[in-house]
């Protein structure tokens, strides 16, 4: 029988139709309102105004599964249909738009009901944050998930739309920094196809309209962070994708009002092939990246990785801040200067050694066999890589842990023949050079990974260990062999060389201002006392100029002071003075006569430095976040240099930061800029 009407929701009672939206009357809340569907307004009622939620039985749709088998021509594939029956309605197989349109319906994401959409953007009911929408929401499902985990919507573990489906595929692009053009494999396209029914595949132009979308939503944020911040400090990491392709990746570094580090990607540039300009156009690419993010005036210092250093020419007046080399290339250049010849031979012949196992799979299996025998842990040896001089201490450090396990299975001649054992034995007087050489590595490594820590600000560690180092693990001792000696002394003269240790101008460097503010090193041991001195004046001037600095506030102080003064004049009265001589004492005295915290800003430099440093284990942000208050002016200071890394490329030794050098040589020039962005800031708060 057709039917003929349709009784009207009750849930009209609680809201009135406004073009395209409806309106709550009982709390203004706008909804979507498209094609006949209640349900939306039904979730509402039931979730904020469950007392008058419509309890009409009849009126709530029943959701089933039907499954339906068809013909054999169809290759009897099951497929699963959702059907919506309301009593006293029969369910015919010609669907009315209706009916269609509801079935859709069932589909709609479930954080609708905490996001109302505005124009182009969509609006947190229960916080106000506003986010752009783009026909997807996989950002309003982020938002709810970080933001309001107890609220995270169910769906009953409803399949993701195709526009989610689009959306993460951008994501994993951005995460793992893949080729754009990944989506048109034959392989990607028919693993989508199996998975996602009737999925479309978004072309690579659609994917990069979505990444770019992404990038522009971190440049609006980063920018409103970046206008907060006073000072900041940039690293230049030059880097190499392809051969004569070649780029340098800006970033920054700045400490937030409550005293959090923070690094972000400004940008990539590619730079030209030829050498020979490349220190003028790192300058320029610099000078491009301060005034495209409108930070002019905030640079404190810049970082970088180049081996032939990069410094202003005079032809960039406007170039205002310091350059240092980051740390690890110095450290590498040092180790470079003090390996001799005789050193080289051993490195290449224990690469040689490690090859062989590592490649050999009959050596290899013996090598397994004999680590059982003797009790030693079955490890595979390391193979060092040219690139980095720390892996040349891995694998002199697995070399000594198996040393006895390779000499058995290179005496056996069941598995190595003489010949080949005479050419790969190690003789016994470079076994001692190994072992000897072996701990002057791993104390450079350490130094090395304690400043590319990423939760360690790393600046202000750099002068304490560079004189550590120079000062007492590189002094030869007794028991050095010879080429040890010798490489001892190297890396010596190359450090004081490089770090410029020896310079009159030391004071003024940024890593030894950092050193002072630092809570942890202030007391700069490691320096002279001439050179203390000099740290010490350099900190007065820098303090001095910030006075000049912040004069704005001189007349509001002069007026204070004003204030006081009849004050004094009218309680100089002896009936007074005999009646409270205490708050009479105050004002001629002032209120922080007693008081711990310093206002001259002489005498806060003089009070912090007399401080009891803390122990090596504190953050110093943290303590700058606790005792800021107590020398407001050098907090200040500590803000603008403490932000300064020690390595250009923050976490190098990490998997992390070998992942992302490893994975970002395999993007296209076009789009390299905008990957990296979206990749290195995707956890920007």
């Amino acid at each position: 029988m057709k039917r003929t009407g349709r009784r009207r929701s009750s849930v009209w009672d609680c809201f009135e139709q406004v073009g395209n939206f409806v309106r709550c009357m009982k709390c203004d809340a706008t909804l979507k309102y498209c094609g006949g569907a209640t349900s939306s307004m039904m979730n509402h009622m039931s979730r904020h105004h469950p007392s008058t939620a419509p309890s009409d039985e009849d009126e709530k749709p029943v959701i089933c599964t039907v499954q339906c088998i068809e013909e054999e021509s169809a290759a009897n594939s099951d497929i699963m249909q959702v059907a919506i029956m309301s009593p006293n309605m029969n369910t015919t197989t010609n669907l009315s738009e209706r009916d269609y349109g509801e079935r859709k319906r069932l589909k709609r994401s479930s954080v609708w009901d905490i996001f109302i959409k505005v124009d182009e953007e969509v609006h947190c009911t229960m916080c106000d944050t506003k986010l752009k929408y783009r026909s997807s929401t996989t950002s309003m499902m982020y938002h709810i998930k970080n933001k309001h985990p107890d609220t995270m919507p169910n769906d009953g573990g409803s399949v993701a739309t195709h526009a989610e489906v689009t959306e993460l595929i951008s994501r994993m692009i951005e995460k793992d920094m893949l080729p754009i053009n990944v989506v048109s494999g034959d392989g990607f396209r028919e693993l989508l196809a199996y998975t996602v029914h009737h999925y479309k595949i978004p072309s690579a132009a659609d994917i990069t309209r979505l990444i770019e979308g992404h990038f522009h939503e971190k440049v609006e944020e980063l920018v409103v962070q970046l206008g907060k911040v006073e000072k900041l400090a940039l690293t230049a990491d030059l880097w190499t994708a392809l051969p004569f392709q070649r780029y340098v990746t800006v970033f920054c570094s700045f400490i937030t009002e409550d005293w959090q580090g923070r690094s972000a990607v400004l940008q990539t540039h590619k730079l030209p092939s030829d050498s020979h300009t490349t220190t003028d156009s790192v300058t320029e690419r610099l000078l491009s990246t301060v005034q495209t993010w409108g930070i002019a005036g905030k640079v404190t210092a810049c970082i970088h990785n180049s081996t032939r250093g990069v410094s202003a020419p005079h032809a960039f007046v406007s170039v205002t801040w310091d350059y240092a080399t980051c740390f690890a290339t110095t450290l590498q250049l040092a180790v470079n200067d003090g390996l001799s010849e005789d050193l080289v031979r051993i490195i290449v012949a224990a690469g040689k050694l490690v090859k062989h196992f590592n490649h050999g799979l009959l050596a290899s299996d013996a090598l397994e066999l004999k680590q059982v025998q003797m009790c030693l842990p079955q490890h595979k040896l390391i193979q060092s890589c040219k690139a980095r001089w720390d892996t040349i201490c891995d694998m002199f450090e697995r070399l000594l842990e198996q040393r006895w396990a390779i000499k058995a299975v290179l005496s056996d001649r069941t598995i190595t023949n003489r010949q080949e054992a005479q050419t790969l034995e190690i003789e016994d007087d470079c076994w001692q050079i190994i072992e000897n050489f072996t701990p002057v590595l791993a104390t450079l490594k350490w130094a090395t990974t304690i400043i590319s820590a990423e939760t360690e600000v790393s600046i202000s560690n750099i002068y304490p260990i560079t004189f550590s180092l120079i000062q007492t693990h590189l002094v030869p001792k007794e028991n050095d062999v010879e080429q040890v000696s010798d490489f001892k002394l190297k890396v010596q003269d190359s450090l004081r060389n490089h770090m410029e240790v020896d310079s009159n101008d030391l004071a003024s460097k940024p890593a030894l201002i950092a050193s002072m503010l630092d809570p942890r090193h202030k007391h700069l041991s490691f320096l002279t006392p001439t050179g203390r001195l000099a740290a010490k004046v350099k900190l007065h001037e820098l303090v001095s100029k910030l006075d000049v600095i912040t004069t704005t506030v001189g007349p509001k102080e002069e007026q204070q002071e004003i204030l006081i003064t009849p004050e004094i004049s009218q309680v100089a009265m002896p009936s007074q003075l005999r009646s409270d001589t205490k708050n009479t004492m105050m004002l001629l005295l002032g209120d922080n006569y007693s008081s711990s915290y310093a206002t001259d800003s002489e005498a806060q430099v003089d009070y912090y430095l007399r401080d009891i440093a803390p122990s090596l284990d504190i953050n110093p942000l943290e303590w700058w976040r606790l005792n800021g208050p107590r020398f407001p002016k050098l907090a200040t200071l500590a803000r603008h240099y403490l932000c300064v890394p020690g390595v250009s490329l923050p976490s190098l030794l990490s998997e992390a930061g070998q992942s992302f050098a490893t994975m970002r040589t395999r993007l296209s020039p076009e789009h390299v800029d905008m990957m990296i962005f979206v990749n290195r800031n995707a956890q920007l708060p």
